[in-house]
C-alpha cells in the first residue's frame, strides 16, 4: 500500500505533468487543485526537488516546474523517493534489500517467492506507467465523467 504522502506526491506531479512547458507553478494552485495540505505539499514537493525530479524558481513568478520531461519519470521512481522499497517485504526488495528478522532460510521460506511476485506484479505497472500517461489516463477519465454527467442531464 501507498502513503498519503506518495498519493499526494502523484496528485502534485499531474498537475506539473499538465502545466509542463509553461513556466513556474505555485504551491497553493496545487494544493487547491487537489486538496492537498499546503504545508504537507511543501515538504514533499521539496523532497521530488532534492531528488532531481523537479526544481523550484523563487521570487515573482516563482514556484515549480517539472526538471525533466514527465515521459521519463514513472511511478516507480516517485514512489521509491517518497515511500522507499516497493517491495511488500524486505527480503525481496531489490533496492532496499533487508533480511526478514524471523526468516529462518530465505531459500526454503514458502512466503518469498509469493511476495516476489506480488513485487514484480506491482513494480511492472509503476515502471510502466509515467507521469505523462498518468496526467493523459486521468484526462480521458475526467472526459467520460463529464460525458456521463452530460448524458443524465439531457
Amino acid at each position: 500500500m501507498i502513503s498519503k504522502k506518495a498519493k499526494y506526491a502523484i496528485k502534485a506531479l499531474k498537475v506539473l505533468t499538465e502545466e509542463f512547458g509553461k513556466g513556474p507553478i505555485l504551491i497553493s494552485y496545487i494544493s487547491a487543485k487537489e486538496n492537498i495540505p499546503k504545508k504537507f505539499l511543501e515538504a514533499i514537493l521539496l523532497e521530488l526537488r532534492n531528488h532531481g525530479i523537479l526544481q523550484s524558481q523563487k521570487g515573482k513568478g516563482g514556484g515549480y516546474l517539472l526538471r525533466v520531461d514527465p515521459e521519463r519519470v514513472n511511478l516507480a521512481q516517485v514512489l521509491r523517493v517518497i515511500d522507499g522499497p516497493i517491495a511488500p517485504t524486505p527480503c525481496v526488495s531489490l533496492n532496499f534489500y533487508v533480511r526478514c528478522d524471523d526468516c529462518n532460510d530465505e531459500v526454503t521460506c514458502a512466503i518469498r517467492p509469493i511476495m516476489q511476485r506480488v513485487r514484480d506484479a506491482n513494480l511492472a505497472v509503476y515502471e510502466q506507467t509515467t507521469l505523462s500517461a498518468f496526467a493523459r489516463r486521468e484526462a480521458e477519465h475526467q472526459e467520460v465523467v463529464v460525458s456521463l454527467v452530460d448524458t443524465e442531464n439531457k
